[in-house]
């Protein structure tokens, strides 16, 4: 998206930086109607790989994920570019007791080293260059133990969805409000600029995300690159195939041994 359209609220492609996302959607984000139902099935994933950690989230957020993984006793550390995001988590129980890197999570900028580094519902797309994937999955490479696990959970792309670059559809409808995304899709640098229109009793309101999308194989490729190489890969949380049906992934990247 380009230039500024009337009323001023839509911001310019070099005005959407790490932070941007965050700051706008905090507020609502816990309640907002996209938001996954499965956060019960991916804790005890993790938990799972985590041992007693420490364990590492990449875009922390609200600690939706982050939280209920503390409390089955995992030691938690996070990253976020966003303050307000993180302020949110702060305000929750438990949330003062986790450790919070402000900044761009691509550069994983803590100290230490991670049994587990983990990211979630899509949020590797966030990072909106093929380069900043990259960087991303080096860095968390460096910040794995011997023994460690790098875990991404996201969508299988469907470009199928955009019907000539572009997709207008309501994503919620109730009796207060409505939600429309508009979206426009770049195929050749697998972006998608996207705001979702919350309609409601106050108004309405921009909700804008720009992503970068993933193929999972890409993905492969990444690790590799890292020196991580893929150990396992499921169709959801609850380890499910993952096959040619499948519309998301959870998989789990180690040390290469070769």
């Amino acid at each position: 998206m380009t230039g500024r359209a009337r009323g001023g609220w839509l911001p310019a492609a070099g005005e959407y930086g790490p932070s941007t996302y965050g700051d706008r959607w905090a507020d609502v984000y816990d309640s907002f109607a996209t938001i996954p139902s499965d956060t019960d099935d991916s804790v005890r994933f993790l938990a799972d790989l985590a041992g007693p950690g420490p364990a590492l989230e990449l875009a922390i957020g609200t600690g939706r994920v982050a939280l209920p993984l503390a409390h089955t006793g995992v030691e938690v550390h996070g990253i976020d570019a966003s303050e307000a995001m993180v302020a949110r988590l702060r305000d929750k129980p438990g949330g003062a007791n986790i450790p919070i890197t402000i900044g761009d999570f691509s550069d994983v900028g803590v100290a230490g080293r991670y049994r587990l580094v983990f990211i979630v519902f899509n949020t590797i797309w966030a990072l909106l260059t093929q380069d900043d994937q990259v960087r991303c999955v080096q860095n968390v490479a460096e910040h794995l133990m011997d023994d460690g696990v790098f875990v991404v959970s996201a969508a299988v792309p469907d470009p199928g969805r955009f019907d000539r670059g572009q997709r207008v559809g309501a994503t919620h409808v109730d009796v207060d409000s409505l939600v429309i995304e508009a979206s426009r899709h770049d195929a050749v640098n697998q972006r998608v600029e996207s705001q979702q229109v919350l309609v409601g009793p106050n108004g309405i309101r921009p909700l804008p995300v720009f992503i970068r999308y993933v193929w999972p194989s890409e993905l492969d490729l990444m690790a590799r690159l890292a020196g991580l190489r893929l150990r396992e890969r499921f169709g959801g949380w609850k380890r499910e195939a993952f096959d040619a049906s499948s519309v998301r992934h959870v998989s789990v990247y180690d040390r290469s041994t070769g």
